[in-house]
């Protein structure tokens, strides 16, 4: 795919200049906090017979750098800490949801279910069933959806779905040598069995495993992957620093104008108590050009700087009926509408799940890109988010890999990720969706905006769209 793509841009089926339009629109961004609300007409997507599920509330511990504040925790801490927010939020009885689900992608082997060792560690009642979900970066979509899905099949009224990520602390293995040569010990009945079994083992066997960091399927680390994805695409190094300096300018501007209304605080057992994400860095292009290639070197263009980071953190949201919401006494915050779950060639395509996402499930809403008041994509990298952008305004790419007629038309900037994204919020891997469905929200009330949408990739070569609509103020 990447010869192709080059040379169809080479040959102007992707203009040349589209970079620079973009690079000019994300700049004109820069300020968008007092954005003017507007008063919409557009249609409900609520159909007859179907039942209205909303969004009543959203919460997350702040996002942290892995290693820092969260580093002598649990995994399990986290999610605690997000459902006991999303408690105190919202005044829930502890014993009024149906069900808890909960994602995560690198699990901690004590709490292999932490969706119900988390719920019940924040005192929900312990005849609510919990379970947990992983689909690596869109774990807590996965939540969400499956939430979604038990509301409308008429199993539930009232779901909590969320999810959480503890990089600090992830489980590491003896070598598969080391590990069968332990489990012969534990069987082993005389004492010359257990020396021989002993005597047995070498160096090399004492070697760990760290958790996998590249795809099973390819054996492709995901940031050699964006590499790869942002030169066939013809993203310079240039513009991946510009969009990450971008979304760190909008975080510290969300964060500082208190837009990150979703951040709870939290009391850190021993330590202070955290009440901000912490990976926030706003630095200048100079500063970014210091930087070397992380994935591919010397010439690659991803580097630290316009890549996510490993994240420690946790999410929580309120799922309800609209029926049931209304009837407890809540004003929800968005209905949650039509969802898609998309997957692709996880080798040149890994981190395409919007471009595929986007057009499917705005024709399953019945609405084009321009009915469209607020995007939220998740930045794994900025060349992931630059090479997305330009497939989606791709005539070419539309017809050869989406089988349409033309384009899907890349999200106008002044929507895109105004309140910063992964590159600067932190992107702890399972939580992630659910910060995402909040954000739109948020966003489409202050905003004045009828319809979000939410565009994630993930690992696998998979990813998900949903639509979001704003709840009646």
């Amino acid at each position: 795919m990447a010869a192709m793509l080059l040379s169809t841009m080479r040959s102007g089926s992707v203009s040349p200049s589209w970079a620079v339009r973009l690079t000019a629109r994300s700049l004109s961004t820069t300020s968008p906090l007092q954005a003017q609300v507007q008063t919409k007409s557009k249609k409900t997507l609520a159909r007859p017979g179907v039942k209205n599920i909303v969004l009543v509330e959203g919460v997350r511990t702040p996002f942290l750098l892995s290693g820092t504040t969260y580093a002598d925790l649990m995994p399990h801490d986290l999610a605690r800490a997000a459902l006991q927010g999303l408690l105190h939020k919202t005044g829930l009885p502890k014993d009024a949801v149906d069900y808890i689900i909960y994602g995560t992608v690198i699990q901690e082997v004590k709490t292999s279910n932490i969706a119900r060792e988390a719920a019940l560690g924040a005192g929900f009642s312990d005849r609510i069933p919990a379970h947990t979900v992983t689909m690596a970066c869109i774990s807590s979509n996965v939540a969400m959806t499956s939430a979604v899905g038990m509301i409308a099949a008429g199993q539930c009224d009232s779901v909590v779905a969320g999810g959480v990520e503890f990089m600090s602390d992830v489980p590491i293995r003896h070598s598969r040598k080391m590990r069968k040569t332990m489990l012969s010990l534990s069987k082993a009945k005389t004492l010359g069995q257990r020396l021989g079994l002993i005597g047995s083992i070498r160096m090399a066997h004492l070697s760990p495993e760290l958790p996998a960091v590249a795809e099973f399927s390819t054996a492709e680390t995901m940031g050699h992957s964006a590499d790869r994805l942002a030169a066939a695409f013809g993203v310079t190094r240039l513009e991946q620093d510009e969009f990450s300096v971008r979304s760190h300018t909008l975080a510290k501007q969300a964060q500082d104008a208190g837009l990150l209304e979703d951040v709870i605080s939290f009391k850190v057992p021993g330590r202070d108590i955290v009440s901000k994400d912490n990976g926030i860095r706003v630095s200048s292009m100079e500063q970014m050009g210091k930087l070397k290639a992380a994935f591919i070197k010397p010439h690659g263009t991803v580097t630290a700087a316009n890549s996510s980071f490993l994240t420690d953190g946790a999410s929580a949201v309120l799922v309800m009926s609209e029926e049931k919401a209304l009837a407890m006494g809540y004003k929800p915050k968005a209905y949650l509408r039509d969802f898609v779950y998309v997957s692709q060639d996880p080798k040149d395509q890994l981190l395409l799940g919007p471009t595929y996402g986007t057009p499917k499930v705005l024709e399953r809403a019945g609405l084009s890109m321009s009915d469209i008041d607020v995007f939220e994509f998740h930045e794994a990298f900025a060349g992931q988010i630059m090479a997305n952008l330009k497939a989606m305004d791709s005539d070419w790419f539309g017809q050869t890999y989406l089988g349409r007629k033309s384009k899907v038309g890349a999200p106008p900037m002044e929507k895109f990720n105004l309140w910063g994204g992964s590159l600067s919020l932190g992107h702890p891997f399972g939580a992630t969706g659910c910060r995402l469905v909040t954000t739109v929200a948020h966003r489409l009330q202050r905003e004045g905006g009828q319809y979000g949408l939410v565009a994630a990739c993930a690992a696998g070569g998979q990813g998900h769209a949903m639509v979001i609509e704003a709840y009646p103020q």
